[in-house]
């Protein structure tokens, strides 16, 4: 039928709805930008996937296209067949220039939009335009002063794995921590990601251009979509937006940029709010980490409620990481609630010695790596957890070989 599994045509994604919306959803990031006293982006990443564009037909890539002042265009069947510019006078300000890096799932579901969006890169590049009100084009051009070139490379702007890979190998890195400092995070980001995209859609590895683009970037942002999954609920969001995140920090030579959580769960062209990635990262924790409500909920499932808490509070430390935008009032509440109270520490390693200990353990190396400071109390508090969780599974370990 040529309709996906969620009942969307994909030759109609974006839909109308998604290109009128992002039209507001973007005005609000940049006006938070701006709120938080910065000037207009002339470079944004964005992050792209799959799944969620299609619950949304099409919402994030929208949202592409309206920064860089560009509009989908279809056939008379009302299928996607390319982009088309907007003048600058109807858009009423510069062309943002926005690197987009997408999922697999979005690389292996939406070929024609990948297309779309490599187009809409190089007609605003190609454009003839003042530079100083089309971003897209001005990076272009640097590029290709500095590097050479011609205009297809120099425009590339969609990035992703190569064919039959998947994500960036960021999350699997902070889980098992063997790394020692954050610019191997970056340098497996690039590596994994450092596929261009263009308008044949073929990928080509592009990492010299990846990290000019990545050099201009003023914020990154993503959409959240789900009221159930958060970003310190699954790894996925610290893998692609904390990933590119840590990845420009690398190419700007430290320096730090805001990053962007657009919340789209409530319906309708009054939803969506934007915030900053702690503000995000404060307001789960607040919600779910330490609302008895929530982890006592967790708790009633046992086993696989004491695995759950122990990845919000990896995937918490995964933003640390990889942004640098964690509050440390975060760890200090979490090694309280879970650790040193005696009580809970108890409840926890009877359901799951093995994720209790490992809760000990990820607060204790977030404050080895400098993401918190506790007091000298309560690191010694939380080391004599992090033992006693240990010889605990020591012994459920030789009960089991006994």
């Amino acid at each position: 039928t040529g309709r996906n599994l969620h009942g969307f045509d994909p030759f109609r994604i974006p839909s109308a709805y998604a290109v009128r919306d992002a039209a507001r959803q973007t005005q609000r990031l940049l006006d938070r930008h701006a709120e938080d006293g910065h000037g207009l982006p002339e470079s944004v990443a964005l992050v792209l996937w799959g799944t969620d564009n299609l619950k949304t037909e099409g919402a994030p890539l929208a949202q592409a296209l309206a920064l860089m002042g560009v509009l989908p265009r279809f056939d008379s069947y009302g299928r996607l067949a390319g982009a088309t510019l907007r003048p600058l006078a109807e858009l009423g300000r510069p062309r943002i220039d926005v690197v987009m890096t997408l999922s697999g799932i979005f690389r292996d579901l939406m070929p024609l939009q990948i297309k779309m969006l490599a187009e809409a890169a190089y007609m605003a590049a190609t454009a003839d335009e003042p530079e100083d009100q089309n971003f897209v084009r001005k990076h272009a051009l640097a590029y290709m002063r500095e590097h050479g070139g011609d205009m297809e490379t120099a425009s590339l702007r969609v990035f992703g794995n190569a064919d039959g890979a998947y994500g960036s190998n960021v999350n699997m890195m902070v889980d098992n921590g063997r790394w020692e400092d954050e610019d191997e995070l970056a340098e497996t980001y690039t590596r994994r990601k450092g596929f261009a995209y263009g308008r044949a859609g073929r990928p080509v590895q592009q990492a010299k251009l990846l990290h000019h683009v990545l050099a201009d970037v003023e914020l990154a942002f993503q959409n959240l979509d789900s009221v159930e999954l958060g970003v310190t609920t699954i790894d996925t969001y610290f893998d692609t937006l904390g990933g590119i995140s840590r990845a420009v920090r690398r190419a700007k030579g430290g320096q730090s940029m805001p990053v962007y959580i657009g919340d789209q769960t409530r319906a309708g062209a009054n939803g969506g709010t934007v915030r900053t990635l702690s503000e995000q990262v404060a307001l789960e924790t607040r919600t779910r980490m330490l609302n008895p409500k929530w982890y006592e909920g967790m708790l009633e499932h046992g086993y696989e409620g004491v695995r759950q808490i122990e990845a919000h509070i990896t995937n918490t430390m995964g933003w640390s990481a990889t942004t640098g935008q964690v509050q440390p009032w975060v760890y200090k509440q979490l090694t309280e609630t879970f650790m040193l109270d005696p009580e809970m520490r108890e409840r926890l390693a009877k359901l799951n010695p093995t994720a209790s200990a490992k809760v000990a353990n990820r607060l204790l190396e977030a404050s080895e790596r400098q993401y918190w400071t506790p007091d000298a109390a309560t690191l010694q508090a939380l080391r004599r957890a992090g033992e006693e969780l240990e010889d605990r599974l020591e012994g459920v370990y030789e009960k089991a070989a006994a």
